[in-house]
């Protein structure tokens, strides 16, 4: 028998070449190849190509409104821009055992009532995934099951019994016999994903993959994989928390970087309807280098509270730390507020830590960083319902960041008083039970705590 040909194919980006290298050629990654099977074309992928549609403009095309399914879970409808989208693809991914099939059968049972579901399950047996249901407290009698890797088992199944919504758990456990490399290559994960993708667009079925996270906390696979789907998930979370988050990442039917809010229970995922509480330490007094914020996930506005300490180093090195925050943004705000502030802290160990786990990626936090970095160094508790959020040039100005109406109704709501931002973010008209002062730069949002 003739020894299959075999090539090396890239894990990032898919690439192949005949040879082993220690760089891919394609995307210059190192030591990504690993050895697949050379597979032979397929006569039958490009058989619909003679049927390819016309040439039309543009202009001629009606731009009707994509139809969304609640799922009945709020959280999840946020993430998703509204609910499941008929001949949608969704990719969730996240750590083991932190909730992605738990979701997804709670989801499925929520809309098996009314539409047709299937959930397709290669990791676990039906009576794991029965027994999860009970344990739930579930009623999956609306929900079919299928146990099975074999991916033109599963698409015939499909075409067949044409349900609503489609559950694959997990993309890397199911193979194609077109193929003779192991379930989970890069060659495998990549051809699945097309045969399931083409077959929700031709029927109009909403399928959801569940995928499975590297080391690093990104999908396993070639990129390929998060380019073809309509719907990018990330399941997060710390292993020590109840607390679950639901970030999209990639949306072509709403807004990316939504988060949703779960908390795990003995009855599985629970919506959490006011997150920013989470975020808010409940102090029994005002206690110095602590401070509250607004950031602004997707849509919604969160309140965080960003702790600081300042204490005197010991070593020759100062250590600047930050936990949540970019640590390479901490040391430029600290050299802002030496330079147009004349607040001095080479001489210390300055430490950062975003309340809850929750990660700030946007500079919005600049100036509540800076102000409880001065509140611990001097030992002086900030104002009591004091809320602030702007942006901190190198020039030491206070800058305007997004959505600034919202973030204002978002503290009221909570019960915050005042509010420290800025100039261009101050409201034109009063906000109900909450003072604005606008500041331009660093310097008066100081004064501004001087005074109060």
């Amino acid at each position: 028998m003739a020894k299959a040909k075999t090539v090396y194919t890239c894990t990032e980006c898919g690439g192949q070449t005949p040879k082993w290298q220690g760089q891919c050629p394609s995307c210059n990654a190192w030591n990504t190849l690993v050895e697949t099977i050379a597979e032979a074309p397929s006569a039958s992928r490009f058989a619909s190509l003679a049927q390819t549609a016309g040439l039309q403009k543009l202009a001629d095309v009606e731009a009707a409104e994509v139809p969304r399914h609640p799922t009945g879970i709020v959280e999840f409808d946020r993430v998703l821009g509204g609910g499941l989208v008929p001949g949608g693809v969704v990719l969730i991914g996240g750590d083991p055992g932190i909730g992605k099939s738990t979701l997804l059968l709670q989801t499925l049972c929520h809309i098996g009532g009314r539409q047709r579901v299937v959930y397709v399950s290669g990791e676990e047996s039906a009576q794991q995934i029965a027994m999860r249901a009970k344990r739930l407290s579930l009623d999956a009698s609306p929900v079919e099951l299928l146990a099975e890797i074999n991916l033109e088992k599963i698409v015939a199944i499909l075409q067949t019994h044409k349900p609503d919504v489609a559950v694959i758990d997990s993309i890397q456990t199911v193979y194609s016999e077109a193929l003779q490399s192991a379930p989970g290559s890069v060659a495998q994960v990549r051809e699945c994903s097309a045969q399931l993708t083409r077959l929700a667009k031709q029927l109009g079925i909403t399928v959801i993959l569940v995928g499975h996270v590297t080391k690093e906390g990104s999908l396993a696979g070639p990129r390929v994989l998060e380019h073809i789907v309509d719907t990018v998930l990330y399941f997060e979370g710390d292993p020590n928390s109840s607390f679950r988050l639901v970030r999209a990442f990639k949306n072509r039917f709403g807004a990316v970087n939504e988060l949703g809010v779960f908390a795990m229970t003995e009855k599985g995922l629970r919506e959490v309807s006011n997150p920013s509480a989470l975020f808010l330490s409940h102090h029994a007094e005002q206690v110095a280098g602590s401070c509250i914020t607004v950031t602004q996930e997707g849509t919604r506005p969160l309140l965080v509270e960003v702790q600081a300490l300042v204490d005197e180093a010991h070593a020759p090195n100062p250590k600047r730390l930050c936990v949540g925050l970019e640590q390479n943004r901490l040391a430029m705000l600290l050299a802002v507020l030496h330079r147009h502030a004349g607040v001095a802290c080479f001489d210390q160990d300055v430490f950062v830590n975003a309340v809850g786990g929750v990660r700030i990626g946007e500079p919005a936090a600049d100036l509540a960083v800076l102000l409880a970095i001065v509140s611990s160094l001097k030992n002086r508790p900030l104002p009591q319902k004091l809320i602030v959020f702007g942006e901190v040039g190198l020039a030491g100005e206070v800058r305007p960041v997004q959505r600034g109406q919202e973030r204002l109704k978002e503290a009221a709501k909570l019960g915050f008083t005042h509010a420290i931002v800025p100039k261009a973010n101050q409201p034109k008209q009063a906000v109900k039970d909450i003072e604005v002062y606008g500041v331009d730069r660093l310097e008066q949002a100081l004064a501004r705590l001087r005074d109060s």
